[in-house]
């Protein structure tokens, strides 16, 4: 959600936490702000609702100068997105500021102990009470406060902190929200996340829950929540800046959309031609005896998870789960012996995901996660031995496109893998099955050639109110991906249904005109597809259908557009059919003039329940 940064060194702050707001805008938009302590050792804010533009506006008018800062990108939970509300938040003299990314919990009850004590209140939000509760534990030592206000806070939070009384340092503390912390020659820096950074310096600190950190021009001191120094490992973060930006593109999504044949073919590099436990956390012996498999995400990385039961099941031959995160916990799950339990999330904060691992690893199960984040906090939480990583590079847009189709090739793999263990695959099956993962690059850069095509659909069906998504078997689970795509980045209402499900109520909302979007990729169901398509077009609905050039004779005669994508094994089709289906959304909502990469209401990494 809401993305933070924090500035200390030599070098006027403003301009660099404006650079870094920018790079963290993928994390909420609805208003952002920044303080400085300035030369004459007053702490001056600026903020303004709506996107970053707005408050580069008011720097122009009113410049904030100093080398200390701290700056928020807001993502609203509590409080309408207004100037008030928006976020750095003050105590009641001015002296201490606060940024925050996280909820409060019990921020209603402080706020009634602490107006009890004289504290005025300006703003809706769950923040301000941390500013006035610093102002009021504070004793002339911020690290003491601050230790003293984390034991009284309930709920998530990563915070940046200035104080007017001690201009010579940040401070920065976290719980269940990511933070990150990197220093260079004399300068500190924070960050929500790693792209912030990365043109300052590549080597950070992860910190984790109940730790504070303290930045200087000296270095950075991190402790815990009993004051005790901590040491923690320093990440090198090989991303170049480059990866960042949009390089030429009109819009992060179409750039990274343009960017997964090498995000498929650097996921796939460190598993092919080595042996399975080389890079498998899960012994010969282990992969023999389980019994089941649960995987667990949500949203885009649910979706592979799904695509990932298909596969994994028929490949291994293991019962499969995918289950949503947000409801896992929830529903007292019954977590046996020899189960594996995989969690996927591009960035490694996803909170709902967290919660289900910590539930997971609480039972006592065995596993593994799949994410895209070195040194992210699922990544910490599974241990670095079980944590697999996609590869993919910085994923800016706020609809998630590469992170699907790596995450979705790497349980792909992982089912190859279990198959080969299991004696289910041959040696001669699975290097079949490794020429065809080898070959995925190229052909998705041949689906990547349907961008044309698709904008000439998407002129004239981007007016369209209500789309449908249908498939049978994994290109069902497709369908799901699509649908969601869709209603991101267009706004347009789109729902999934197995194609064989429309009969049973569905159907009942066809009418002529409507526009239904079919995935064929599955030889074996292309029968029972195409009944479900005469079905559909006898309610005078139009198709828009994605297929394999082997099916384009049995489809195109039913069908108003046909899409081709090349031939491939039919559990590695679906990764190439997902490119135009990306394209579909992204073209729809350019056509609609909508912010592609900052759609309305939501943000990159959902790190609240």
């Amino acid at each position: 959600m809401c993305g933070i940064v924090g500035y200390i060194g030599s070098k006027n702050a403003s301009p660099i936490l404006m650079e870094g707001l920018e790079r963290l805008s993928y994390r909420g938009y609805d208003s952002a702000g920044v303080a400085v302590i300035g030369p004459d050792g007053k702490i001056g804010v600026r903020k303004a609702k709506g996107r970053l533009d707005n408050l580069a506006g008011l720097l122009k008018e009113s410049p904030v100068s100093g080398t200390i800062g701290i700056g928020h990108t807001r993502w609203a939970t509590h409080g309408e997105p207004s100037d008030l509300n928006a976020h750095p938040h003050t105590d009641v003299k001015g002296g201490i500021a606060v940024v925050h990314n996280g909820i409060i919990e019990n921020h209603a009850a402080l706020r009634r102990h602490l107006e009890q004590t004289g504290a005025k209140f300006v703003s809706q939000t769950d923040t301000e009470v941390i500013a006035h509760l610093l102002n009021w534990l504070y004793d002339g030592d911020m690290k003491r406060t601050l230790i003293r206000a984390m034991g009284m806070l309930e709920g998530s939070y990563a915070l940046g902190i200035l104080c007017d009384h001690e201009p010579g340092d940040l401070y920065c503390a976290r719980n269940d929200s990511p933070l990150v912390v990197g220093a260079r020659d004399g300068e500190g820096f924070i960050a929500s996340d790693i792209p912030a950074l990365l043109s300052h310096t590549r080597d950070v600190i992860f910190l984790q829950d109940k730790e504070i950190a303290v930045l200087n021009r000296q270095g950075i001191s991190v402790f815990d929540a009993y004051g005790n120094h901590c040491h923690h490992p320093v990440f090198h973060v090989d991303w170049d800046l480059t990866s960042a930006e949009k390089g030429g593109y009109a819009h992060y999504m179409l750039k990274e959309i343009h960017e997964q044949p090498e995000a498929a073919r650097k996921t796939a590099a460190p598993r092919l031609d080595v042996p399975e436990e080389n890079w498998l956390p899960i012994r010969p012996e282990e992969a023999k005896r389980l019994k089941k498999i649960t995987i667990v995400a949500c949203g885009t990385a649910y979706h592979a998870g799904i695509y990932g039961q298909y596969a994994i099941e028929k490949l291994a031959r293991i019962p499969v789960e995918a289950a949503i995160a947000s409801e896992y916990r929830y529903r007292d799950p019954i977590i046996g012996e020899d189960e594996l339990f995989i969690t996927v999330s591009q960035s490694g904060e996803t909170a709902d995901t967290l919660a289900a691992l910590r539930e997971a690893k609480r039972r006592g199960a065995h596993v593994i996660a799949l994410c895209n984040v070195v040194g992210s906090t699922i990544a910490r939480e599974a241990g670095e031995e079980n944590t697999l990583y996609t590869y993919a590079g910085p994923e800016i847009a706020v609809a998630s496109t590469k992170a699907y189709t790596t995450q979705a090739e790497l349980l792909f793999l992982i089912g190859m893998a279990l198959g080969k263990m299991r004696g289910h695959l041959t040696a001669e099956q699975a290097e079949a099955l490794a020429a065809e993962v080898r070959a995925l690059p190229e052909k998705m850069e041949t689906a990547l050639k349907t961008e044309p095509q698709l904008q000439r659909i998407a002129s004239t069906a981007s007016q369209k109110k209500h789309v449908f998504f249908v498939g049978r078997g994994m290109d069902y689970a497709l369908s799901m991906e699509a649908a969601l795509k869709l209603k991101e980045v267009s706004y347009i209402f789109s729902e999934a249904y197995a194609a064989g499900e429309l009969k049973h109520g569905p159907i009942a909302l066809l009418q002529e005109g409507r526009l239904v979007v079919a995935t064929i990729t599955q030889p074996q169901l292309i029968d029972k597809a195409m009944s479900n398509l005469k079905e559909v077009k006898a309610r005078g609905a139009r198709i828009l259908a994605i297929c394999r050039e082997n099916l384009r004779e049995k489809v195109e005669p039913e069908v108003d557009e046909l899409i081709l994508i090349p031939d491939a094994n039919e559990l590695i089709c679906p990764l190439l059919a997902a490119i135009p289906l990306q394209l579909f959304a992204y073209c729809m909502a350019v056509q609609r003039g909508c912010d592609v990469d900052k759609p309305r209401n939501l943000a990159k990494s959902v790190t609240v329940e």
